[in-house]
């Protein structure tokens, strides 16, 4: 083997095979190609790449990238899902710093698909609350159960995160979900939660509970338009299959 040095990147390499980005043309590197003609110009590895900043030992920035995306099968959904503990546990080299820096980051590309829901402020049917709530659930690896406020128009007054739990569950406290609805003065409701199973159909449980908050909602004169469940890209609509 040849003599290792330091290639200023924080790791070394055998002498005469220089894996640092240093040693790349400006043309081939992520952070001069952004610059110059656009970050849709990059790769998802490029743009992973410029998350992470540095390679760790034996790899390069751009090939961790290439690692990381390989891991989670190119697939920017399952990518979303991981933790902190995830990308350290699975990606030698990889510390605390840069873990959090790429949970932030997808964090942030989620709220952003958060926000261009909030915009679809009118709710029509089923496919406007799954898209309403698919950004901020789809990811997630804990159930979490949600209920939209809408007035008489089916505009939207706002959301709030009622519980969130489990893998398998979630536990929803009545009292306090309609001590909010009633205080926004809401005409309608919504509700959903997600199922990290992937699986669309609703529990027996999720069953118990549509009906408990559709006698609560009869009750205060509130309609109960719908309960979405979310799985991924996919969802499962109460009143779609005619159970409300």
């Amino acid at each position: 083997m040849g003599n290792r040095k330091n290639n200023g990147t924080g790791h070394t390499d055998v002498q005469g095979e220089d894996r640092s980005l240093n040693a790349w043309n400006d043309d081939d590197k992520p952070r001069e190609r952004l610059l110059r003609s656009g970050a849709r110009s990059l790769s998802d590895a490029e743009i992973l790449a410029i998350m992470l900043r540095t390679g760790v030992p034996g790899r390069n920035v751009v090939e961790l990238a290439k690692d990381i995306l390989a891991f989670v099968g190119n697939d920017l959904d399952r990518l979303a899902r991981l933790s902190v503990r995830d990308f350290m546990a699975n990606f030698k080299g990889v510390g605390e710093a840069k873990a959090i820096s790429l949970v932030a980051a997808l964090e942030l590309g989620r709220r952003r698909g958060r926000s261009s829901a909030r915009n679809a402020v009118h709710i029509s049917g089923p496919d406007d609350i799954a898209d309403y709530f698919r950004p901020l659930l789809m990811d997630l690896d804990h159930e979490e159960f949600h209920i939209l406020m809408l007035n008489r128009a089916h505009n939207v007054i706002d959301s709030f995160c009622a519980s969130n739990g489990g893998v398998a569950g979630t536990v929803v406290d009545m009292k306090l979900i309609f001590r909010r609805i009633l205080t926004y003065s809401a005409s309608s409701v919504a509700i959903c939660h997600n199922h990290p199973s992937c699986s669309v159909l609703p529990s027996r449980e999720d069953e118990t509970l549509t009906a408990k908050i559709k006698a609560a909602c009869g009750f205060h004169d509130i309609n109960l338009i719908d309960h979405i469940i979310i799985a991924g890209h996919s969802y499962y609509s109460f009143s779609d299959e005619g159970r409300l």
